[in-house]
This record gives structure tokens, C-alpha cells and sequence, in this order.
């Protein structure tokens, strides 16, 4: 069947036989945060445009090319998110959280939107999960944030081929030195420079740091380093990371061109990479923000959070699931598959389904729909990948009972009471 209509360019759908490893993505990511202490936040899809020019800052490619921007029926200018952290902010202010001395952890997932050229792990509507915390101070909390993506990794089968890159950009007063060191270096060698970097020599320099064009290569090589114009306090809280993370068996490579894509950071930036996906190596980044908090009227309270995009994380996955010749399927492999033998009785089998669905609601169970012959059943739920058959038939239906067999290994079938099935398929599937 053609279909009439399409979805816009950048936007795609994701169909059912997709969603599996979102889903398990989505599911360590509640764990994970759980475990850290931190409470979700839901924010709009539409903010007033002017949150992002000031949060993200005029002068980057976000808010000057990316931007899905329009009036409002009474010609406020409105726009589609395309980060959150503005937007959780701008939440935590005007809900009242940030109050002097208070400490809020808080996390998100949701569309984001931005006018980019689709491509593998970017699309024009995407998705991100991040964390952030609101009044803490000091290299201890970036470390935790940092643990805590080092543990959705380890959770999702993917920290092996990530890799942790750090920088300082310092405080505000070490980026006004180093800033105008940059723009004197650049404007000495402007002739090399290509259109975007001509423009933001100005506006916004330490991007030119992370241009992608090979022919800049070598110039910006030779740039003045931001190392050179910390403070000592800068440097300590640099060095105080680097040690908490060392010393929680975190490796993390510096990386004095790291500057990350928006205005708001200060002192820490930090980006996940991987080699795994190609050009669009970056699964995970964030850093410290404070000054953004004193911009929307938060004054003295710290900022520090970071934000990965789903459609990267999933990619990742499936790769290494590939590399580890793992099924890409394996969110639709069942771990008990219901086989019936019992002619013109489907109401009992779909007790039993529902009762094992119900008290084991992390399991999934899929009955048997087609031939009543017991070797044909066996043969589909290993077709399958079905890790358990659970039998039903006349016996097992007079004596109120139901055979558990596992489908690997050589373990003996077992016999148990209707009223005990879920308890031991639990059991027999967490050997």
C-alpha cells in the first residue's frame, strides 16, 4: 500500500518493532535515576522564544540556524524546545524550588527540535534524557553526575565503548581573559578563517575551538589554551575532579578543544564519545552553568547537569548488540511461552497468561495462538527464543496444576500449583 501521506522531513516514527530497545533504554534510565535520588520534571514543548536566546545564547548555531520559531495568534514569538535545560530552569525558578540553601535533583526525557540536515542519530525532532541539580557547588556534584551516566552505561551494555572526555572553560573572569587572547590570535590569522568562524570572532570565539572543518585543523591547533589563563582556584576545583573520578575508577581523557555547542557553561564541560557510530560521535555532554541561573533571577544559586540523545544511545546499543552477535529483537523474546494441548479450551490458558502476566509484570508471556499438537507448540516457542514453556493439558487441568520446563539446558519439567505457577517460573528463570 503507497501511503498518502509522509512523515516531515527529520521526524520519523517509531514503529513497534523498534520500540524495544527504547524501552530498555527508558526502563535503566528510571532505575538509574531512582538510585541517584533524583524526581522527573516535565516541562512544555513550546517556550517563549526569548528563554532560549538568552539561556542558550544569540551568537550560537542553536538559536541563529536551528530554531522551529514562530507567532502565536496574538504574535508572541514561540518556539519549538531545542534543548531543556533553559526550560527546567525557567520551571525550577517560577515553581519556587530554588530557594536559599536548597538542593533539587531533578531529570527529564522528551522531544526536542531542531532544523538540522537528518542524518544518522540526528534528526529534526529528537529525543533527550538529562539531569540536573540545582544548588551545589564544587567538583563532588559533576563527579556524581558523571557516575551516574558511567552507571546507565554499565546498565545498558555500553560502557566499554564509551569514552569520557573533560575540560574547564573556567570561571567568567578566566573566559574574559582568555576570550580576548583568542580574538587577538584570530584576528592575527583572519584571512584563514572560513565564513562561520569570521562571524563568530566577536560574538562568540572559543566555538571557533570547535569547528569540524579539516582546513581549520591546524590553525586552532596553535590557538592560545584556556589552561594558560585559569585561576588557581579554577585549577583546583579542575584537578579536584579529575581525582574524584580517578579515584571511582573513571577515565577520563582532557580535552582543551572542548567547549561544547551552548553560551551557558562555565568551569566544567564534559562530553561521552564513542567510535562506534562514525561522524556523530558524541552520545552524552553537559557541564556546569551557574551563570545562567543568576540571568533568570536564581542569584547565587549553582547549576550543573547533562543531557544524551536517545536516538544515539538506541544506535549505540544496537550496534554492540550486533558486534556481540545479540539479537537485535531481544525486547521481543519471550521468557515464558504458553503452550496449551487442551482441544476447544482457550479460557483457561488465558487465565494463566493473565494470572503470570499480572504477579510477574516485568516477565512476558506470549500464548500459544495455532496448532493444539504439543511438538508444533515446543517447536514455535523455540522458534521463539522462549526461555520456559508453561504446559497446560487435561492432567495438569484435573489436577489444578501446570509443568514448567525450561527450554536450554537439560532441567527436569516441573509440576506445580496453579496458585504457585508465578513463584516458580521467578525461580526457574533467575538461575
Amino acid at each position: 500500500m503507497k501511503a498518502v501521506y509522509k512523515h516531515p522531513r527529520g521526524m520519523p516514527d517509531i514503529l513497534p518493532g523498534d520500540i524495544g530497545t527504547w524501552h530498555r533504554v527508558e526502563r535503566a534510565v528510571r532505575h538509574t535515576m531512582h538510585a541517584y535520588g533524583y524526581g522527573e520534571i516535565r516541562t512544555p514543548i513550546v517556550e517563549k522564544t526569548a528563554l532560549f536566546e538568552r539561556g542558550i545564547g544569540e551568537a550560537t548555531d542553536i538559536v541563529e540556524k536551528e530554531m522551529y520559531t514562530f507567532p502565536d495568534r496574538k504574535g508572541e514569538s514561540l518556539t519549538l524546545r531545542p534543548e531543556n535545560t533553559a526550560s527546567c530552569v525557567r520551571a525550577a525558578v517560577e515553581g519556587g524550588l530554588l530557594q536559599p540553601g536548597s538542593v533539587h535533583r531533578v531529570w527529564y526525557q522528551g522531544p526536542m527540535f531542531r532544523y538540522e540536515r537528518p542524518q544518522l542519530g540526528r534528526q529534526r525532532q529528537f529525543h533527550q534524557t538529562g539531569a540536573e541539580v540545582y544548588g551545589v557547588a564544587g567538583p563532588a556534584i559533576e563527579a556524581e553526575l558523571i557516575l551516574m551516566t558511567a552507571a546507565l552505561w554499565r546498565r545498558i551494555g555500553v560502557f566499554e565503548v564509551a569514552q569520557l572526555e573533560i575540560n574547564t572553560l573556567g570561571s567568567s573572569e578566566d573566559r574574559s581573559a582568555y576570550r580576548s587572547a583568542l580574538v587577538e590570535y584570530f584576528q592575527a590569522h583572519h584571512e584563514q578563517l572560513d565564513d562561520d568562524s569570521a562571524r563568530r570572532l566577536l560574538k562568540n570565539p572559543l566555538r571557533i575551538l570547535d569547528s569540524k572543518n579539516p582546513d581549520l585543523a591546524e590553525l586552532i591547533s596553535r590557538a592560545p589554551q584556556m589552561a594558560d589563563h585559569l585561576s588557581d582556584e579554577s585549577k583546583e576545583h579542575f584537578s579536584a575532579l579529575q581525582t574524584l573520578l580517578a579515584s571511582n575508577g573513571i577515565s577520563a581523557v582532557v580535552n582543551p578543544r572542548l567547549v561544547r555547542g551552548l553560551d551557558y557553561y562555565s568551569h566544567t564541560v564534559f562530553e561521552w564519545t564513542t567510535d562506534r557510530l562514525g561522524a556523530q560521535s558524541a552520545i552524552c555532554g553537559g557541564g556546569r552553568y551557574d551563570a545562567m541561573l543568576a540571568d533568570f533571577g536564581a542569584k547565587n544559586t549553582p547549576g550543573v547537569g547533562w543531557a544524551m540523545g536517545m536516538e544515539r544511545i538506541v544506535a549505540l546499543m544496537e550496534t554492540v548488540q550486533q558486534e556481540n552477535a545479540a539479537s537485535s529483537d531481544a525486547e521481543l523474546v519471550p521468557d515464558a511461552f504458553i503452550v496449551c494441548t487442551i482441544k476447544d479450551d482457550q479460557t483457561w490458558p488465558l487465565q494463566i497468561a493473565e494470572q503470570l502476566r499480572a504477579e510477574c509484570p516485568t516477565l512476558r508471556v506470549v500464548q500459544n495462538t495455532g496448532s493444539a499438537n504439543l511438538g508444533n507448540q515446543l517447536k514455535r516457542a523455540d522458534k521463539l527464543g522462549a526461555r520456559c514453556a508453561v504446559i497446560l493439558g487435561d492432567d495438569e487441568k484435573a489436577q489444578h496444576k501446570v509443568t514448567i520446563k525450561l527450554l536450554t539446558g537439560n532441567s527436569e519439567a516441573q509440576s506445580v500449583p496453579v496458585a504457585e505457577a508465578s513463584q516458580a517460573l521467578s525461580s526457574i528463570l533467575s538461575r
